[in-house]
């Protein structure tokens, strides 16, 4: 039996830790939510008063309706996401530089799934559902993204804005 060289072993334990880190959820410390999308704010209560409930449609032309959103800092918003394409999208919460190394994992390892409470994988024809508590102030030109291979690349990204 020959011994692995050791570029190939560092290649796999390079390959191991970014699957590792892709897959990886967060859990609130303390009360204190430190997950993905963390600068945005944190998963809403569906239970909370006074939520603020957003249509968004997915399309196979790389696009969100709306392009943007905007909402009030402390708001509980429910995200009714729809797929109205023929392909697999994706919605995901997340500052312009989450998305984007978030959307370089998934080009490497197109099969990744997501658990995260920042993200839903919406089939065609179907709608998800998402609550965020949007706690930070902020304009994002890339809030909101799919980042299913290809289509972050394409242009289907969106803006946020939290006053």
């Amino acid at each position: 039996m020959r011994p692995i060289p050791i570029a190939a072993l560092f290649f796999l334990v390079a390959t191991f830790q970014a699957l590792a880190d892709a897959a990886h959820t967060h859990k609130p410390k303390a009360g204190v939510y430190t997950g993905h999308a963390a600068d945005l704010g944190e998963p809403g209560d569906p239970k909370a008063r006074n939520i603020r409930t957003i249509e968004i449609v997915m399309t196979d032309q790389m696009r969100f309706q709306p392009a943007q959103i905007t909402i009030t800092r402390g708001q509980t918003v429910k995200l009714v996401v729809k797929n109205a394409g023929e392909t697999k999208h994706e919605f995901i919460l997340g500052t312009p530089d989450e998305l984007i190394k978030h959307a370089a994992a998934m080009e490497k390892f197109p099969e990744m799934e997501h658990d995260d409470p920042n993200a839903l994988s919406v089939e065609p024809g179907k709608t998800g559902t998402l609550y965020w508590k949007f706690t930070k102030s902020g304009v994002w030109e890339i809030g909101y993204a799919c980042l299913l291979p290809g289509h972050f690349t394409a242009g289907m990204k969106g803006k946020l804005a939290v006053y």
